[in-house]
């Protein structure tokens, strides 16, 4: 497995979209939806190869930090982590630490102060675990929400 910088052609943006819609169908997230093609402008895209076959990918966006100055200074310039998704018969098997981490390494030696994300996974335990215990991130924050009915 390799993992790597690449540009947007129109190969790797079809096999992203592709990517993207199987995440989709997973259901494995609230409200997540299929990345269009033209969503790919101004994000940086990172993969994880197993030969010529994308295994897994990374998206990130250079941010300033408004509003957030409990954890990061406001003007503050830093990386926003958008998405980080591996094909589900590779999960578990390193390809998202080494992605996560080939990103991280990358974004630290251009001189990034903070990396950030959000997720909406439907398994907060895992990825929790992932996040904190595998790749060192903080906590810093949660939104949680309880759908509810008239019969509640």
């Amino acid at each position: 497995m390799v993992c790597s910088e690449e540009k947007a052609s129109p190969e790797l943006i079809d096999t992203l979209v592709r990517l993207s819609e199987d995440w989709e169908r997973e259901g494995s997230c609230w409200g997540y939806v299929r990345n269009p093609e033209d969503s790919f402008s101004g994000q940086r895209i990172f993969t994880a190869r197993d030969g010529k076959e994308v295994i897994g990918y990374a998206l990130i966006t250079h941010r300033t930090a408004e509003r957030m100055g409990s954890i990061v200074p406001d003007g503050t310039e830093y990386v926003e982590l958008e998405e980080l998704y591996v094909v589900p018969e590779r999960r578990n098997a390193g390809v998202g630490s080494a992605l996560f981490r080939f990103v991280e390494d990358t974004v630290r030696r251009e001189g990034a102060p903070y990396l950030l994300l959000g997720t909406a996974t439907k398994d907060h335990r895992a990825i929790l675990h992932f996040y904190i215990d595998e790749v060192g991130m903080d906590f810093w924050s949660a939104r949680l929400f309880k759908k509810l009915s008239p019969d509640d």
